[in-house]
């Protein structure tokens, strides 16, 4: 496949915008080629980052999100990125955008990528990134990033996102999980969803407490009628630092996106009028850089060892004869050409 043009893309021609993702997602050449035309004409997009643990309903609370933007009075062009498991068989996607996104088929203003996370830890395929430059170039102005659900590796969505929503539900168990996990430290809204089922108040109750102790304020605002809680969305944006407000909705029915998407806008304004904005940027940025160091680094060092001596230390490392440290050090020497 040729390099796709870059002026193709600069215009969002849907063939083009395709061709420049599986470009990229392969990690080619010509996919490298492409994102060095493409690279200056990002940092424009919002990026949304959704994640949470399996069955709290991610990929319904995405699926409303683009209506809502669509439906919109001025509408921005959307871009999904849903990173889903990876086949143990295939190795690509488990679940594909067909299944997940059916509600936004036949709409122009959409594009809905699935791309494999390939064991990625945290749920985030190493061309995530790349994948966003694509669609941010081609002049998307909302790209939401849906993580697969692993669990407590969650974190890395937020490192390449701007607002992170970290989506939980009632009955999962799930509040000590996030706290371990380290989910409430990256979330920038949090979201109760199924909030009709049973549990959902002490779901509710429950993050708003924790939410304080990691996030204390004023006495007047910590606590309601004996419980603590997280302000409202107006509240929070008075203070010097973002509090994380805890919204319940109900996916399935559409309930709470009024809420949900006055937080989102109430965090961008924040980002901007904050300097947090530039901020994550060059935090995103520097970590792409040295996702990319790393990984160029371990090529280079692949291309220059003989799978026979990769084979032979990790043999010695199973047989007890010597230790993985000084089996690293055997390989490092070994790979130098």
């Amino acid at each position: 496949m040729p390099v796709t043009d870059p002026e193709a893309v600069f215009r969002g021609e849907r063939l083009a915008v395709s061709r420049a993702l599986t470009q990229v997602e392969s990690g080619s050449p010509d996919g490298y080629e492409l994102l060095e035309a493409l690279f200056p004409h990002t940092g424009r997009a919002h990026l949304i980052g959704v994640t949470g643990a399996p069955g709290t309903g991610k990929s319904t609370l995405v699926n409303q999100l683009v209506l809502g933007y669509r439906q919109a009075p001025s509408p921005p062009r959307v871009a999904v990125v849903a990173v889903d498991p990876t086949s143990p068989f295939s190795g690509g996607a488990l679940l594909g955008d067909r299944v997940r996104m059916s509600d936004l088929a036949g709409d122009p203003g959409v594009f809905v990528r699935s791309m494999a996370s390939r064991g990625s830890l945290g749920g985030l395929a190493v061309a995530t990134a790349g994948l966003v430059k694509v669609f941010d170039a081609a002049g998307y102005q909302i790209i939401i990033i849906e993580t697969v659900g692993a669990g407590q590796a969650e974190v890395d969505i937020a490192s390449l996102a701007h607002t992170t929503i970290v989506v939980e539900a009632p009955g999962l168990g799930d509040e000590i999980q996030s706290i371990k996990a380290g989910i409430l430290e990256i979330a920038d809204i949090l979201v109760v969803n199924k909030s009709d089922k049973p549990g959902a108040d002490h779901t509710l109750r429950a993050l708003r407490n924790m939410l304080s102790l990691s996030h204390p304020l004023p006495d007047e605002n910590l606590h309601h009628e004996g419980v603590s809680a997280a302000p409202s969305v107006p509240e929070a944006v008075k203070f010097s630092r973002w509090i994380p407000p805890v919204l319940p909705i109900t996916a399935t029915a559409g309930e709470g996106f009024q809420e949900l998407f006055g937080a989102i806008e109430e965090h961008q304004e924040y980002l901007k009028s904050s300097g947090e904005w530039e901020t994550r940027d060059k935090r995103r940025l520097k970590g792409e850089l040295e996702d990319l160091l790393q990984h160029r680094l371990r090529e280079r060092w692949e291309g220059g060892i003989s799978p026979a001596v990769y084979q032979a230390a990790l043999k010695q490392v199973i047989e007890r004869e010597i230790t993985p440290w000084r089996a690293v050090d055997i390989l490092l020497e070994g790979g130098e050409k």
